[in-house]
């Protein structure tokens, strides 16, 4: 089983009331890479990084999770975010980006049985037909996933968000959005009705993540919602990533069919894992995502309600 994430790094500079900066790797799509690799997967990241302190700071940290890192261009520094953390530890972010990635990309060898793509990357051209470029040659031989990972400043116009954030979701077997994301994308309507639009597109599973409130995981057949664990946050910086990377690890390796056919109680395990996922990496400064041992401590020690709302 071997992943390939396409995405973005991102030196986060984080930033709290009388606290001085600190800076982590990230980028949404980094985390979910460092986050499998943490877990003992093997995985591939192809993205773009500049030969600086913050992206050395990067790749030092990918690879002390063994990711291999394939750079699809050398930008000239590396992406940056203000990371703004409130007294509840949730961010807000300011970003100096861009992704300027060109086809044709690298083909890492073998060929990958997962891909995963999200964020900036997904929909920020000029690079973001070249990822989708490569995504449209694995599919079908490869399981897709999705994280659309919202960021309002960078998306333009809400319409033509929400085209380019379709697009890939039609390109997926899997996708994972916060509930944040989809305010923004779907001002008023319930995660249950952009759950079903999202499926309608072709996906096999949707799952949302509510934060606090839990999350939930729809496919044509079953609806299962969870509850999250009451832990101490100190900032939710890589809370979702965690959440998908954990995912994908209790997924692998299925086809699409295969997703399109669990039931509640699996996905309600899958839920539990993630949930675990997301709790362990609040409860620490950075997105430092758990290893597999972490991860069946957290997994141990926390409580979970789950209910399971339709299907079997």
């Amino acid at each position: 089983m071997s992943f390939l994430v396409i995405g973005e790094c991102v030196a986060d500079i984080v930033r709290a009331p009388g606290v001085a900066d600190r800076v982590h790797p990230g980028g949404s799509p980094a985390n979910v890479a460092y986050g499998l690799g943490r877990l003992g997967r093997d995985v591939t990241l192809l993205t773009q990084l500049a030969d600086d302190p913050a992206g050395r700071l990067i790749g030092d940290h990918l690879g002390s999770a063994g990711v291999r890192v394939e750079v699809g261009g050398v930008p000239d520094r590396t992406p940056s975010a203000i990371v703004g953390l409130d007294a509840e530890g949730r961010a807000s972010y300011a970003f100096d980006i861009a992704w300027t990635m060109e086809a044709p990309l690298a083909r890492p060898a073998p060929a990958p049985t997962h891909v995963h793509i999200g964020s900036i990357a997904a929909v920020t051209e000029p690079g973001a037909a070249a990822v989708r470029a490569l995504v449209e040659e694995f599919r079908g031989r490869a399981l897709v996933s999705y994280d659309p990972n919202v960021r309002p400043a960078l998306m333009g116009d809400r319409a033509g968000a929400v085209a380019r954030v379709e697009r890939c979701v039609a390109l997926g077997d899997l996708v994972k959005a916060s509930d944040e994301d989809l305010a923004w994308l779907y001002p008023g309507d319930s995660p249950e009705a952009v759950a079903a639009r999202w499926l309608g597109l072709g996906p096999a599973l949707v799952m949302v993540t509510r934060g606090a409130e839990g999350s939930l995981a729809f496919t044509r057949r079953a609806t299962v919602s969870a509850d999250a664990p009451a832990v101490p946050v100190v900032d939710t910086v890589g809370a979702g990533d965690s959440f998908m990377a954990a995912v994908l690890h209790g997924l692998a390796p299925r086809t699409s069919a295969q997703l399109a056919g669990l039931g509640a109680e699996h996905l309600a395990g899958l839920l539990r894992r993630a949930a675990a996922a997301a709790a362990f990496t609040v409860a620490r400064a950075g997105a430092r995502l758990p290893d597999r041992d972490e991860l069946d401590a957290a997994g141990a020690e926390f409580d979970f309600v789950v209910r399971h709302v339709r299907g079997s």
